[in-house]
């Protein structure tokens, strides 16, 4: 049964989304790769904002947040799929900030993460690692943080089927139950084998990497541009099955924060290999998505539902999007995705922060974890404040953002 949204919500949202819709949206002067001053300010005044929050609410911060209920993080103890966002969350706030108090709050969290390493269950090693580990060693130099991540990989490539040519995504490896399903999200964890192989020398990580990043752009994106959320293979012979979802609307709609995942990927394993073909379809995707916006600039939770563009939010896919978009500027010298990535930020700062409620405890509102499974509906979610500081900082500090986690090219 497809999910149901009350009217009330929908008019409510509808109504948001027309108010919204009127007002200026700034734009980016794509010349000389700056913003204009007004949209620095908001920029910089929603960083600001997160700095605040975090440092009131960090120090009490004692495991790993995984979402809100009732505005207040709910948390794992072992981080779940999400750990490494928390800590790089306060990396960020440290580079913005110079406070040495998120230095050491970081520092704290990720050393939580140790156990982890060895952890063969799950493809979501790179979400795990790469904001807190590999971070964790570009800005301290520390070896620890480094060959922690390369254990991490030596997990990751553990899920790889050679005769699919793919990453499993979920269930532990000798559990048959999803044995050839691949994920959109698994994107996100490729750079985590091109970090180990850059840092190894060993080709092995990154060649996994590409042979992935190839099964999925043979079987995810469509004609337009969309894509599914999931896609099965018969895990004995690598034969394709067919489209499927979990957290989207059907198998043929287009869940909005596995399309974000999509465009960063793709974008990220071309900056790591040069491959044009990976260029080509984070465009692809990108150009799908940024169709698909609402006159808003928040991304509804799937953009195929069938009250879109009045359905529920996902705050989250906007900032994961803009991080890919303003990738797509420099890979293409493109100052129209740009100007799309400033818009998605200034439309999160201006109407998604937690400003309003003095309880909140973290940075973005208007979030949906699961719409289907009606898990998370319009809550707080650690990776959408990870991704808005990280897509504020590109605008206003990349140069540091560059020493956090690399954005450059072969």
């Amino acid at each position: 049964m497809a999910p149901s949204v009350s009217r009330r919500t929908v008019l409510a949202t509808a109504a948001g989304a027309a108010a919204l819709g009127a007002a200026p949206v700034p734009t980016a002067r794509a010349a000389d790769g700056h913003a204009p001053a007004g949209t620095e300010r908001m920029l910089r005044d929603a960083a600001d904002y997160a700095v605040d929050k975090l440092r009131a609410v960090a120090p009490g911060v004692t495991a790993f947040p995984v979402g809100t209920k009732f505005e207040k993080w709910v948390y794992s103890q072992s981080g779940d799929w999400v750990g490494g966002f928390w800590p790089g969350t306060l990396w960020l706030a440290w580079l913005h900030s110079g406070d040495d108090t998120f230095r050491a709050l970081a520092l704290e969290s990720v050393r939580k993460l140790a156990p982890r390493q060895t952890d063969t269950s799950t493809h979501d090693l790179g979400f795990l690692f790469y904001p807190s580990w590999v971070t964790a060693w570009r800005l301290t130099g520390d070896d620890t943080w480094r060959t922690g991540a390369v254990r991490a990989a030596d997990s990751l490539i553990r899920r790889y089927n050679p005769n699919g040519h793919f990453i499993r995504a979920w269930g532990a490896l000798d559990n048959p139950r999803d044995a050839g399903r691949i994920i959109m999200d698994t994107m996100m964890n490729l750079d985590l084998l091109a970090f180990a192989s850059r840092q190894t020398g060993d080709p092995k990580y990154l060649d996994i990497a590409v042979e992935h990043a190839k099964t999925a752009q043979r079987v995810f994106p469509r004609a337009d541009g969309s894509t599914p959320h999931v896609y099965d293979f018969d895990p004995t012979t690598g034969a394709p099955i067919g489209p499927g979802t979990v957290q989207g609307y059907s198998p043929t709609s287009c869940w909005a924060r596995g399309q974000a995942w999509g465009i960063y990927g793709f974008v990220t394993i071309h900056r790591r290999t040069g491959n044009q073909e990976f260029l080509d379809t984070a465009r692809k995707l990108a150009d799908f998505a940024i169709g698909a916006l609402s006159p808003d600039h928040v991304p509804v939770w799937d953009y195929r539902a069938p009250q879109q563009p009045y359905d529920v939010k996902d705050a989250s896919a906007g900032a994961i999007m803009a991080c890919g978009l303003l990738d797509l500027t420099a890979a293409t010298g493109r100052p129209e995705y740009r100007q799309v990535a400033l818009r998605l930020l200034t439309a999160l700062a201006r109407t998604c922060l937690t400003k309003n409620s003095a309880r909140a405890e973290a940075v973005v509102a208007r979030c949906t974890r699961n719409r289907p499974a009606e898990d998370g509906i319009e809550i707080s979610l650690p990776y959408a404040d990870y991704y808005l500081l990280e897509g504020i900082l590109r605008v206003l500090r990349p140069q540091d953002v560059d020493r956090a986690i690399d954005l450059s090219s072969l």
